[in-house]
């Protein structure tokens, strides 16, 4: 099974949240995950980002692959090195 680490959309109408999530590649964006690791609010200054760096780092070392996106909101945040370190 590939996962991917991705986006999944919540909020109100031109008010977006999201969710970073690991999902089945074949899953919808909106649709079925696996498991949530933490959260992305584009809509504060700055924008707000929380990531669980243990769960993410779990994933990142099963293979999966994260978007382009959430590789940026990793790489920001430090998960990235911290994978490549364990």
């Amino acid at each position: 099974m590939a996962t991917r680490i991705r986006l999944k959309r919540m909020g109100a109408k031109k008010r977006p949240f999201y969710r970073i999530v690991v999902a089945d590649s074949r899953s919808p964006r909106d649709g079925r995950f696996i498991e949530e690791i933490g959260y992305y609010n584009p809509m504060t200054n700055p924008a707000e980002v929380k990531i669980d760096d243990e769960k993410a780092v779990k994933w990142l070392k099963c293979g999966a692959q994260p978007s382009e996106t959430v590789k940026a909101l990793l790489n920001k945040a430090g998960v990235i090195e911290k994978a490549a370190e364990k």
